[in-house]
């Protein structure tokens, strides 16, 4: 015998193994189905009601996707070979009651029992595209077509909207509209990523299209080439699915703000100025729990001598890359129900120092925005009101 074939035979008297019809029973008694196969190995279905948990990611996952050592876990591949593997290492971390399903998938697609559809599979070339956020468990290709069904709203094409927009469309995000009424300048460049030398003086809108699409062109870009008011506000923001603020100025992010509370919305937010940035999630209406408003951190505009622009204060180039990548991490975990947001932080970022600091946000109970059972007080005259008149 090979040392292959020993180990088998070893692998067989160590783990107890069922029939495809026994598995099916007991699952039916609470007994856990693991597919052991990789996402590639999908496509013919699985059993239904079995949980997919690759082989190669198996012990990292196992705890969280079975955490009771006593519950039955019933183990398939595609013929009964790495699944034999597979309970033995479980059997090594503790689990109780391990099965090896005998002659895999394919025993069990020859028995007649019940099968899930696979769910739309990506088409060959973006599975090549996105093999390597692929591969992450959280995401695999369920969450890729997730990330291709939405559609993401950015506000601004400048310094912190580049950054987002390339790392977005990059990976995979199906429709992003972006709202933007000025043209490149020379002086963006430092900065806005998005932008070249040859497209200078172009439409923002129309110079981030010929980026992305050269970048993705499987990437739906919907322009917006117009500025923010209260009066097309909703009717923009309306069909996103959240939106991520890139704006540099307190008239829009306020506008942004209460735009994204009435309408249900993640407010992504970003801000940079010098050496410096803060990101955080805004959402009230989050469902695993009441989250701050922006106007609960900033319930009030400072004056106008405290705020000074980017283009009266400066800003290192690199610091609205760093803060817009961030901004586009948090969108695709928001996206990918995966992690967990900055809800309820905000971020700090001083580049001077290399450091990151964390503050903790809760929702103020007197926000006349977002308090429990406030009525939405309307949109008003931002402009006047970030000048305090």
């Amino acid at each position: 015998m090979t040392t292959t074939d020993q180990r088998l035979a070893e692998l067989h008297s160590q783990v107890p193994e069922i029939s495809p019809t026994e598995a099916a029973r007991r699952m039916a008694s609470g007994a856990l189905m693991l597919d052991v196969r990789e996402a590639d190995e999908l496509a013919a279905g699985s059993p239904r009601g079995a949980l997919h948990v690759p082989r190669s990611f198996l012990e990292l996952r196992i705890e969280e996707k079975a955490p009771d050592r006593d519950q039955a876990l019933l183990l398939l591949c595609e013929v009964g070979i790495r699944s034999l593997f597979a309970a033995a290492s479980l059997q090594q971390l503790g689990y109780r009651e391990v099965y090896s399903v005998a002659g895999g998938y394919s025993a069990w697609k020859a028995a007649g029992l019940p099968c899930a559809s696979p769910p739309s599979r990506l088409d060959p070339e973006d599975r090549r595209r996105y093999a390597r956020q692929i591969l992450l468990p959280e995401i695999g290709e369920a969450g890729q077509q997730k990330l291709g069904s939405a559609r993401l709203l950015l506000i601004g094409a400048g310094g912190l909207g580049s950054p987002a927009a390339l790392y977005l469309a990059a990976a995979g995000v199906g429709t992003l509209g972006i709202v933007d009424d000025d043209s490149v300048e020379l002086g963006n460049l430092h900065r806005q990523v998005l932008h070249s030398q040859e497209r200078l003086g172009i439409k923002k809108t129309e110079s981030a299209r010929h980026a992305l699409y050269g970048l993705n062109p499987s990437v739906r870009v919907v322009s917006h080439e117009t500025r923010l008011t209260s009066s097309n506000v909703e009717s923009i923001f309306q069909g996103y699915d959240l939106v991520v603020d890139g704006s540099d100025n307190f008239p829009t992010r306020y506008l942004a703000s209460d735009a994204c509370l009435k309408l249900g919305l993640p407010h992504v937010y970003g801000a940079v100025e010098r050496y410096s940035g803060q990101i955080g999630v805004f959402w009230p209406a989050a469902p695993d729990g009441r989250g701050p408003c922006y106007r609960c951190l900033f319930p009030e505009p400072p004056p106008p001598e405290l705020a000074p622009s980017c283009a009266e204060a400066g800003v290192l180039g690199v610091v609205p890359g760093i803060i817009g990548v961030a901004q586009a991490t948090e969108a695709l975990k928001l996206i990918l129900g995966i992690g967990r947001p900055l809800i309820g932080r905000l971020l700090l970022y001083d580049a001077l120092g290399g450091s990151w600091r964390e503050l903790a946000i809760t929702p103020d109970p007197a926000c006349r925005y977002c308090r429990e059972g406030a009525d939405f007080p309307g949109y008003i005259d931002y402009e006047a009101y970030c000048r305090g008149t």
